[in-house]
This record gives structure tokens, sequence and C-alpha cells, in this order.
């Protein structure tokens, strides 16, 4: 099974082992015992093929014989291979077995490559093999978006290879030989916005012609008498010399027969050509094929191979030139077969899906290796589940699967393909009547997907889930499930055992299955309830009542319907008779939503549980004081104790709530941001299994936080060692008191145990049609209290703390995305989009806070304009698809006021036939509704969508007055809704500003893309290794964080394959490293696979790929690779123009490290150009007093040194001397720094007016004293690209920590007293990396 993808995974091995060295020993003996398992010693064997040199292959004893055949099929010389046995000694190895299984295998063994017969299976991988190599450099298949290709264009910046520093270090040295001109559209201050650049001509991919057609022949299948002559099939061929070929392949290679097109002759021709391999037999025949071919191969192997790997995920181009169709016989057949992936690997072509994916969760788990194999068989499956169903989706709504109940009407048609089950999100049998219709049923799969992800992360064995993937594609949204074994066959009534089926009137439960589902109670925080059923008995569950259980036929407990798994949102969930906290009301909560299912989403309700913690351990620890001060006087004061505690906190948080019961405790988030979440995190590792807190420790603090919050409340250890003492014997040996005081804390936090911290919610609170048993009636008021304290925590809290980021630039969004990424990893749901804008517009520092509020405004307009979108393409016809969509653009974003949309002239011309057959689309209504849509209606769709979703009010009629009132670029809006929409548009020049002519036509609409959503299964042991790693590093153990993160590394090859964010995150961290530590050549080789993998996997201008190309630019400049990083930083700006616009905090950073590498090549002038950006773009966002800008004024001012603009240097210095005087004192040597550099402008300045006067004086014959222009040194240079991206050089000796301490704290201080932490951290945060930071 694991082999299934053979090429995705292997080809990096193969790679490593090309260069000689598997990258498998970088680790030195890790603490892990089981780690060393892993990497058992590797040996090298010699490999001898027919007709070509032996050669050495390094490998380990792991391996399988499999893996040697596919660095076989990737060389070059030995390519044309498909059909060969590698034999020792005249043993044939078999493909599955592992090297270290075979006898007599060792160092320096010869093995034989050794041709076999064909089979017709072998004969048809042999065709399709060929057809890839000749396709190896044509990118088609990643504009196409299949088979996992995607796009990648830094080797355009790069020339080549980054590593091959020989021939560089000739170009680089003489300055005057770079061009360092960026194109005019980069400029700062500049409106134009191209879009042709984004994707640069690359020379390589000029197609090379090797043959014209490669076809399977019309004379197939054989006859039977030439099957028994061999005959497997037949090929028909034209080769570039205009030969036409017609070639047999048969058990012993091929050759050429003698049909031609309308005659049958299959004897052999003379001469026949028999060879083994098809590309010999064309090497023969066709001189331009063995020329071509050789080089192209030559290339094939020169690009770096994550150039060239499949990705896990199938990533889509939004932009794409018009790419030739050619013929090609193997893509014709794989779109009429229904082979899938790989499958022609797996017998009986059409996988159990369900069976798998089943199978690889109950794989053993004991130890490493067992886990490394089971995470990457799970990875494996889902990979290949999540491309099955997207395809299979996009066969539903394409018309080509037939129902499974054709009877019915389209919208509730269900479809059964590839043993996939495909449901649309309609409401069907008005399932889902009472919870909001069809806005609900096109919630739910999502919600049930937040479920599934869930559930699999807390992977409790014998509890089993579907494989889920959700695809919305023109306009309807698919849930595609596997098939639960014998579902099919009994009616859903008989099968459900646990759970409702009609969301609650009818319940039932099952043992086995409270058993299994109590094990997820602690990590997902689900509370054990009971609910009433029809014949008002109490049935107990342990998840919400729609949650189902069936056992499938095959005896696995199976859990579906997952939509409820975390708790209801009471802000969008109006309750007659119920009040949410004040905070709410005070937001305008609670609001009417589309549906009755919104959610909290799992981050909330462990940030929610995490808040309560500290709040309880603060309460323990002021109680333990009062008792102490207490301890003489009598016991009646308990219940003023208290009252006096809960106040205090209120006092502690700031801004006191009224006290109305003992369990309201303030949700003000003051609490929270001071003390860092994470605060209580670093020494209470017992507590830590109490608390269920989150997992992830993403958001540790420094060591340090815990420790002052300990200082400042000083019974907190004592409250600690109690909780400890209360865990580890539930409570058996306390003191009354003390028990007493957890009791108190517990009743005030609403903990579900009186003896420890345990909170938990009933999903099933405020369900319409649940009904609980009275004598639970106490429970379910505490439960309804809870509710509401998440509701307001979320308004009070989590939007204050995700702005408080933004402000001080920990958070740093660039477009769409990244702003949803932000909200949610805050527990934040889109649907709070709105009320985050009106928080920022509130408050006071909204200037510095604008980039941020821009993106939100482009956010929520393109997510309102792909709701109506969504409606829109429901109502179109195939044949009208890209007319629709480009009146669509055109209205949504053309200035062109009526925009009519051109009916598509039907290329079949005869009306009278075509009116009968016209339309079977789901829900096809008249067709031609689509074209009556005006740019003014769409713009007052889209402002009524904004008030009725978001509560936020767009006060705009066109696109032009929003494009001005909030300054947005049309590209960025375009480049939004076409990303959401999976519109693929061709790329050029768009005139979006002509009043006299609309922008797009049908032409320019290329394709329709399916935007997918599904689980991502973790590699969880290199999650820890990642994670031990970085916490080595922010303490400044730098060699041994390094060796964890190699370590993690190859952890994530072992269960990812070679591509994957989590990979590009692990080398971008590396790379950081190995430059810290001096490595700069390591840095820049891992740097270039990080950017290389971030283009992949997250596509060519997603802003993870940006920062990377700003890294990579800094060390091509450390390895003196000047113009390579001018044309890497010139690029990251293009890419951030695109996506952000210019006015963005993080655009001050990319603009200072431009000027910076272009004074160090001494264009002054454009380097004043982007350095006097960078200082603007600083003093807007940072406050004109922030060092950032005092730093800004500094490097202005050794431009104008340089340029002996004396005047204008002392004026900026001045500038910067002022700041550092303000913010750091006389004292600090920054200050002085500056003041001694004041006093030598100071001096150049006299020493030039001197100069002046005494030429005026003297005319020519004046005696000139030589004046000392400073050329900047590239040492200097570096020296402060370092500083301002955020490094600190470590001296490796580690001889002395403290210093290195105190050195780090003095740097951040030193950045920014205000503002401990750079804006330079990169956006997956839970990677962030805190050493090197000023």
């Amino acid at each position: 099974m694991v082999n299934g993808g053979g090429t995705h995974e292997h080809t990096e091995e193969a790679e490593s082992k090309l260069d000689g060295h598997s990258e498998a020993n970088c680790g030195d003996e890790s603490n892990e015992q089981e780690v060393i398992v892993i990497q058992d010693t590797g040996f090298t064997v010699k490999i001898q093929s027919p007709g070509a040199e032996p050669f050495d292959l390094q490998v380990s004893p792991q391996e399988m014989v499999q893996e040697i055949h596919q660095v076989l099929i990737d060389r070059e010389d030995t390519c044309h291979r498909t059909c060969f046995s590698l034999q020792l000694d005249g043993n044939v190895l078999a493909n599955f077995a592992e090297l270290k299984s075979i006898e007599g295998l060792q160092e320096g063994s010869l093995l034989k490559v050794v041709e076999e017969p064909y089979t017709v299976r072998e004969a048809r991988i042999h065709v399709r093999h060929i057809r890839d190599l000749l396709k190896s450099l044509d990118p088609s298949d990643a504009y196409n978006g299949v088979d996992c290709n995607s796009l990648s264009f830094l080797s355009v910046f790069t020339d080549g290879d980054l590593g091959d520093s020989d021939k560089r270090k000739k170009k680089g040295s003489e300055l005057d030989q770079i061009d360092c001109t960026p194109p005019e559209h980069i400029l700062p201050g500049g409106k134009d916005r191209p879009l042709v650049p984004l994707q640069p001509q690359n020379k390589e991919w000029k197609p090379m012609q090797c043959l014209k057609v490669l076809t399977m022949s019309g004379w197939n299948p054989p006859p039977g008498n030439r099957k028994m002559h061999g005959d497997l099939m037949y090929l028909y061929m034209v080769t570039v010399e205009e030969r036409h070929v017609s070639v047999t392949a048969s058990t012993r290679g091929f050759y050429l027969n003698q049909s031609t097109t309308y005659t049958f002759n299959p004897k052999p021709a003379n001469p026949s050509f028999l060879c083994h391999s098809l590309v010999e037999l064309l090497s023969q025949i066709s001189p331009a094929f063995k020329k071509n071919f050789t080089t192209l191969q030559k290339k094939r192997v020169q690009r770096h191979p994550f150039e060239r790997i499949a990705t896990p995920f199938q990533v889509y181009s939004w932009t794409s030139p018009l790419v030739d169709h050619a013929m090609d016989c193997v893509r014709a057949e794989d779109a009429y077969t229904s082979r899938l992936g790989y499958e022609e690997h797996i017998p009986g072509q059409t996988r159990d899906w369900n069976e798998e994916l089943q199978t690889t969760r109950e794989l053993p788990r004991k130890n490493l290796p067992e886990r490394l194999l089971r995470e990457r068989a799970i990875f494996k499956v889902h990979s290949d589940f999540a491309a099955a169903a997207t395809r299979g989706a996009m066969a539903v709504i394409d018309g080509n699967v037939m129902a499974i109940n054709p009877g019915d009407e389209t919208h509730m048609q269900m479809f059964i393909w590839n043993n996939i089950f495909f449901s649309l999100g309609f409401d069907v049998r008005d399932h889902y009547r009472e919870l909001g219709g069809d806005a609900a049923a096109h919630a739910a799969p999502t919600n049930d997907l937040n479920g599934v992800r869930a559930y699999g992360a807390v992977d409790v064995e014998g509890l089993y889930t579907l494989g889920t993937v959700v695809v919305d594609y023109r306009g309807y949204r698919v849930t595609a499930q596997s098939i639960i074994p014998g579902i099919l066959e009994r009616e859903q009534e008989q099968s459900v055992i646990y759970g409702s089926i009609d969301f609650g009137k009818t319940v039932v439960s099952h043992g086995k299955y409270l058993e299994l589902l109590e094990k997820t109670s602690r990590p997902l925080k689900v509370q054990r309830h009971n609910v009433l059923n029809e014949k008002n008995d109490a049935v107990e569950l342990c998840s919400s009542v729609e949650c189902k259980g069936i056992i499938g036929n095959d005896g696995r407990h199976y859990i579906l319907d997952l939509l409820r798994t975390f708790p209801p949102d009471l802000n969008f969930l109006p309750v007659e008779g119920e009040e949410l906290p004040p905070e709410c009301q005070r937001q305008g909560f609670p609001r009417q939503h589309r549906h009755r299912l919104a959610c909290l989403r799992q981050e909330l309700i462990e940030a929610f549980v995490e808040h309560r913690y500290l709040l309880f351990m603060k309460m323990a620890a002021l109680q333990l004081m009062q008792q102490k001060a207490n301890k003489d006087a009598n016991k009646n004061e308990m219940p003023a104790i208290t009252q006096t505690s809960e106040t205090e906190t209120d006092a502690d948080a700031k801004q006191s709530t009224p006290s109305d019961s003992s369990a309201q405790v303030s949700t003000d988030c003051s609490v929270q941001t001071d003390n860092g979440l994470g605060a209580t995190e670093g020494d209470d590792k017992p507590l830590k299994a109490a608390t269920n807190g989150p997992l992830e420790n993403g958001d540790c603090k420094s060591p340090l936080e815990g420790k002052e919050l300990e200082e400042s409340i000083p019974g907190l250890a004592q409250a600690k060692e109690l909780a400890e003492t209360l865990v580890a014997d539930d409570g058996a040996g306390i003191d009354p008191k003390s028990r007493e005081v957890v009791l108190n804390a517990c009743k005030a936090v609403g903990s579900i145990s009186n003896t420890s911290f345990d909170i938990r919610f009933n999903p099933d609170i405020f369900s319409p049609g649940v009904r609980f048993p009275d004598d639970s009636a106490d429970d379910i008021q505490k439960q309804k209290q809870l509710l509401k304290d998440s509701a307001a925590f979320l308004v009070s809290c989590q939007i204050p703390s995700l702005v408080k980021d933004c402000l001080d630039h920990s958070a740093l969004p660039m477009d769409g995305a990244t702003l949803t990424e932000a909200l949610h990893q805050r527990g934040i749901n889109i649907r709070y989009l709105g009320n985050v804008l009106e928080f920022v517009d509130k408050t006071p520092a909204k200037d510095q806070l604008e980039h941020f509020y821009r993106i939100g405004i482009i956010e929520l307009i393109t997510r309102c304009a792909k709701h109506i979108f969504k409606t829109y393409l429901q109502g179109v016809e195939l044949s009208a698809l890209s007319a629709a969509v480009s009146h669509f653009l055109n209205c949504f974003l053309s200035s062109f006021a009526d925009a009519v949309a051109h009916l598509p002239p039907d290329e079949l011309v005869s009306r009278r036939k075509n009116r009968k057959r016209r339309n079977r689309v789901p829900g096809s209504g008249d067709n031609t509704a689509w074209a009556s849509l005006t740019p003014s209606e769409l713009w007052k769709n889209i402002a009524s969508e904004a008030q009725s979703y978001y509560h936020f009010t767009v006060q705009c009629e066109s696109v032009d007055q929003v494009v001005d009132k909030y300054g947005l670029q049309k590209i960025t809006l375009l480049r939004e809704i076409s990303v959401k929409a999976g519109i693929q548009i061709l790329i050029k020049e768009y005139n979006f500003d002509s009043r006299h002519k609309p922008t797009f036509t049908e032409e320019d609409i290329l394709n329709i893309f399916p935007v997918v959503k599904h689980v991502n299964p973790k590699a969880s042991d290199a999650f820890h290794f990642f994670q031990s790693g970085q916490a080595k590093v922010q303490q400044g153990f730098l060699k041994e964080g390094c060796e964890l993160i190699n370590e993690a590394l190859n952890l994530f090859n072992n269960v990812y394959g070679a591509m994957h964010v989590e990979i590009c995150a692990c080398l971008h961290l590396l790379a950081r490293l190995n430059y810290i530590m001096g490595d700069h050549a390591e840095a820049l080789s891992n740097q270039q696979k990080a950017v290389l993998m971030s283009e992949r996997v997250l596509g060519i201008e997603h802003p993870n790929t940006i920062q990377e190309y700003m890294h990579l630019a800094l060390y091509c400049f450390a390895n003196g690779q000047l113009s390579t990083a001018l044309k890497l930083l010139y690029r990251a700006r293009y890419l951030m123009l695109l996506v952000c616009g210019e006015d963005h905090p993080e655009m001050a950073l990319l603009d200072s490290n431009i000027g910076l590498v272009l004074h160090g090549v001494m264009e002054y002038d454009l380097s004043l150009r982007f350095l006097e950006s960078a200082l603007a773009n600083n003093s807007k966002y940072h406050g004109a007093r922030s060092l950032k800008v005092a730093l800004s004024h500094h490097l202005v001012a050794r431009v104008y040194e340089s340029k002996a603009e004396f005047r204008s240097a002392l004026q900026h210095e001045k500038e910067g001397y002022t700041i550092y005087k303000n913010q750091m004192g006389e004292a600090h040597e920054k200050t002085k720094e500056s003041s001694e550099y004041l006093k030598y402008l100071t001096q150049q300045a006299v020493a030039l007016q001197r100069t002046m006067n005494e030429i005026y004086k003297n005319g020519s014959s004046a005696s000139i004293m030589p004046l000392k222009f400073t050329a900047p040194s590239m040492a200097n240079i570096l020296e402060q690209l370092n500083i301002i991206n955020g490094i600190i050089f470590i001296p490796l000796s580690q001889k002395d920590l403290e210093s290195l301490k105190a050195e780090v704290q003095r740097r951040q201080q030193l950045q920014d007293p205000e503002k401990g932490e750079q804006p330079t951290q990169d956006s997956p945060p839970e990677l962030e990396d805190k050493i090197p930071v000023d």
C-alpha cells in the first residue's frame, strides 16, 4: 500500500542518492533511542545496466528494492527502462523485499539490471513513462491543475542553481557589471499593477519537440492469432521528420510493423528495429528524436527535484497563459477510463477507500518506526482519497455520473462513483427545515468536516470516522464520503444504534459507544449528559444528539454527522428568554444568522479553557493568602472571603463586571494579555493532564513570564501544589480548608468537577427539539452560563487580542487567506469579520491598523461577491459558462457602467433541433437569467449581503466608489475573487478603468477549478521534534536545536514525502539557523528548497512565498551574489504590490532591504527612493518615535553621506539621535554611536565647505584637500541587513549562556522597547523564529 504512489515518495530520496549521500545521517545521537533505528548505517552497491557504465549507489538497509527501481527510472542514463529486474549473482530480487533481508547483499555488491519480457500492463506503463519523460518540462499540467503539478518560478530569477558559486565569483565581484535597475512598475509610488510579470517567461519551457504524435493505434487490441505471436498492443507515431510509423509492442519489446492507417499488416517491417525500449527504437528511426531527447533529459535532470516532485494535494493557479492543446494518448485514455491516481499498481481496479482509510488507522503505533509507517500510510491514503473525491465531485456536477436515485429531482440526487458517496449541499427532504433550510445544508458539511478533523486528531483506538472531503465547484457544494460497509443495503433506522436521526425526537444510546466517546470527552471538552427520548426516558450521550453511531458489516464502530461536535455560538443564535452578557449586548448581539448551526471553533474553546485555568489559579492563590491572614479568625467568615476574592479577581482584570452570582467571572481580556496565555505552562507539567489545555504549545511564552506571574501573586505556587495533590489522590488527604479553596475556585470558573479544574461543554444546549431530564436542571443552567461566557470571551477578549497583535506586528496578515488564518487561530469565526472591522474602526490607533482594515474590507467584499456568484452560477448552463463568468467579473470590477452580457453566439447554428434537448443541469431555470445582471445591481446585492451576513455597512454603489473610499486595488480584488471562486483567467494586462468597453471577454476565462476542503493528517513525532528544536533555539542552544530540527526534517520527509507546508517551515528555520551559525552556503541551499516548496505547495504569490523570497535574498547577498539578491527582492516587491499594495508594514522591511543592497552597489539615487519610502512607512505604522524609525533615518543618512550631501545626512541623523536619546537615554551605546556619527558628518560637512570656499577664492589654482567619500563596504551593508531582518550572530563557543541571554534581552529593548518583538515573523505562527529577533 505504502508504495502505491511510487514516484511521489521516492524521487526526493533518489535525488539525494545521486549526490552520493543520503540526507538521513545529519542528526547525531539524539536522546530518543528510537530514532537510531531509522538511521541504520547506509552502504554502497554497484549497479550495472545494459549498455551503460556501472555506477555506485548509496542505499540503506531499510529501503525496499522498489526504491532502487525508482532511482533507475529517474536517472538520466537509465530513465528509458521500466520493465526490468535487479539480480544479485543471478538471483532476482523481490520488488517489495527490504534490502537488509536479502542474503549476500553487502558493501560493494554488484546488482545487474536485467530486461524482463513485457506484459500488457508493463507495456502500458512503459508508454506512460515515455510520455511523462517527453512532457517533463512542459508546464501545461500545472496550469490545468492535474496530477499534483504546480508552478515554480524561482529558477527564472536565480539562473539555475544557487550553489554554483565558482562560476559566480568572477561575475559577482565586478560591481559595474550588475544591472540593478528595478522594473518600472515596482518603484515606490508607482500606480501601475501589471499582471503579466506574475509568470515570467521561463526559457527552459520552450517546447522541444521530440515526436509529433504518439498514440494508441486504431488496430487495438491485437486479434487472437497475433496475440499468440506475442503482440500486446499497437502504437501509431509521427516523427519530427514527418515519418508515419506503426509499432508493435510485443513481449520481447517494440518493433516496426507493416500496418498503415487503412491496412492491417502486423508482420515486422524490414528492418524491424526490435528494441526493449521505445526510446531506443525512436532514436534509431528519427535523428531529431535522438538529439532532442538527450537535451531534454539533460535539462530535466538539471532542474531542482523540488520543481518536479508531485505535491501531496493539488494546487490550482488562478492565472495561466494560453496553453497549446497537443495530442496526448495517455491524457485521452485517462479521461475516459476511471483510472485514478496510481491505480494500476493495485489489483482490482477500484479502491475500497473506506477499507484503506480504516486499515491504516489500525496499524500498530507502539514505537517510533511503527508510528512513522502508520502516519505515512494515513497521509498517503488521505491525499489519494482527496484527489479521487475531487475528481468524482467534478464528474458529478459536470453530469458524468448516474444518480443512485435518478427518479428524484436533481437537487435531491445522490451518487456513488469509485466507491465514494456524493451528496449535494441542498436541504433534501426538509431535513434542515428548522435549522435554516439550504443555508444550513450548505454549512453542515464544513461543520461535519471540522468534527471529523477533531475526532481524527484525538485518534482513539476503535472509534472510526468517514473519509470526508467537501468540494465547491461551479456554484454547487458536494460532500464526498467513504462508504460504511453494508449501510446501503439497510434502512438508516435499523442501522443507527447511538444518537438520533431526527434531531433529538427519538434518541438511542449504546454502551460501547459511550465507552469509546468517553475517551474523546476530555480532549474535545464534551460533557457526558442525559437527554429525554420520545418516551420521556433519560438516555445518556457523550456527544451531540445528531452524532450517529453505526456498526458497519466490518464490525467497526463508526460515528458520522459530527456537525455539532463543538458548542453553539450564542452570539449568532437568539434564544427566547435568554440574556447574553453585557459585553455581547453592547456589540449588538445576539444576531439572527442564516442558519442555526453556528458553532464556536475548537481554537476558541481551547483559549477559553486556558483563560479560565489562569483565573482558577489566581483565585485559589488569593484565597490561600487570605486563609493565612485569617487563620486565627472564626470559620464563619468563609463566605465573605469568596466575595472578596471575586472582586479582587475583577479588579485584577481591570474592568469589573457586575458580580451578580458567584459564578460570574470577568471575561475581560486583560488578564490574559498581561500574563500571556501560556504563562503557567512551563512549570506545571503534571497539571497539564488535569487542565486538558491545548496540546499544541504553539503559544508558549518565554520562561520568564511564568516567573513574573508567580512573583506577582504570592499564593500561586502554593495553589499549584494544592491543585497537584488534589489531582494526585482525588483530594483524600487534604484538610477541608484547602478543599474549600479549590471548591470555591471551581465554582467560580464553572468547572464540572468540585475537586479539580475541568471545563467541558454540553453540545446539545439550545438545540431545538432536544429535551433534558428535570434532575439535571442545575447542570443545564451552568452549561448555559458557560456558553454565554465563551460568547462574551470571544467578543471581549479574542477580538481585542487579535487587534493588539496586529498593532504590535506579531500578526501580519497580507491577504484574505492569511487574515482568515489569523482569525481562526484565535478562534474567531469569519462571520465576526464585520465586528472585527468595527472594533478596528473604533481603536484610537486606527491609522496604524490601516493595512489590516483594508485587507478586512477586501475579504468582506469578495466573500459577499462569492456568495452571490455561487447562486448566479447555478443558473448557468455549461455552454454559456465562460460568458457568464466574464460577465460577472465585469459587473464586479469593470468601470464600464453598462456591462452587457454577450450571450454566446451559438457555435452550432441549427436552431431548430437544438430547442428540444437544451437543459438538464441541476436547478436550471431560465438559462439566460444571468445575462440580466448589471454592475449597479450586483453592488447593491453586495452591500445588502454585507449588511445581512456580516452586519457591516458598505456604502458604495460601484466598484470605483469602493476603490476610492477604502484605497483598494482592482487587481487585488480580482485575485481574491478568483482564488475563492476557483476561476482561472488568461494572464494579460486588463484595463479595469475603461468607461467604453468591458474589462473581460469570454476568451479571458480559461477554466473553473474546484475549491477543496479536507483533513490534513499530521506527523506527530516530527512535530514534537520540531517544537523541542524551536525551544532549544529560543534558549540559545543553537547546535542542539539545529540537530533536533534536522531530525524533525527527516521524520517529516518520512511521513509526508518530500513536499509539504510543514517541511517548508522546517527548512526555513534550518536555513536561518545555518545563517546565524555562519554557514552561509548551507543556509542558501536550505532556503532555496524552502522557496521552491512554498511556491509549489502554497502558490507562487502566497504571502509565505514572499517572505521566503526575502530571506533567500539576504542569504544570497551574504554569499556575494548581489544581482541575484536584487532580482529576488524585486520579485518579492512585485508580488507584495499585487497581493496587498504598497501600504503595508511589511513593505517597509522589504524596501529597507532593497535600499541597503542598492546602497551596497552604489546606486545611491535608487537606494534613496526605497529607503525614504521605508522611512515613511515605518513612521506611519510604528509611530514617529519608534526605534525602527530611528534606524530608517540612520540608513537614509548614510546614503546621503555617500552622495556627499552632508546637510541632508545631518538632518536625518539628528532625527535618529533625538529618538535614541529620548527612548534609551544619553548613556546607551546606540545614542553614543549616533552622536559619534553626527560629529563625523559635521567634520565632513565643514571640510567640504572649506574646500568650496577655497575654490571660489583661488579659482583653478586652489590646493584641494582630498575628501573622503566612503563607498560602503559589503560587510557593513550586511551588518545593517542583519539588524533590520532581526538576526543576531552568536559565537558558537556557547561558553557563556548568561551573557548571551542578556544580549538577547538588550537587543530586544534596543530595537523597540515599547514592542519587544520584530515584525519579521513569518506567517505560519506556530513556526515563529524567536531567538534571532532584535
